[in-house]
């Protein structure tokens, strides 16, 4: 296999959701060991096994679209994944959820 070779995913995440995706996300960790793996997903199950993670924000104004990539790392990373799981409010039941998503 050719070490060299990106595979990119955009939305590998549509039509699916909690055990479905964790075990996405366990195939796409398996792939990262032997290749570079980018994948754009709005799951935190598939999202908490990557190496790096970024936050993707548009924002359309006055006819233009402005996009911002922000690595998160430590409790920025955590804040991220409680929101994927549980909205804009961010509670001490989603942070211990997003803990536990990055512990497996």
């Amino acid at each position: 296999a050719d070490r060299n070779m990106v595979i990119v995913f955009d939305e590998v995440d549509a039509g699916i959701g909690g055990a479905t995706a964790e075990r996405v996300g366990r195939v796409l960790a398996e792939l990262a060991t032997e290749h570079q793996v980018l994948c754009i997903t709005h799951l935190p199950q598939i999202a908490a096994f990557a190496d790096c993670h970024f936050v993707v924000r548009k924002e359309a104004k006055k006819g233009r679209t402005r996009t911002q990539v922000t690595e998160v790392r430590d409790e920025s990373r955590i804040d991220e994944l409680a929101r994927m799981a549980g909205g804009e409010t961010v509670t001490d039941v989603t942070r211990e959820h997003a803990r536990a998503l990055l512990q497996r």
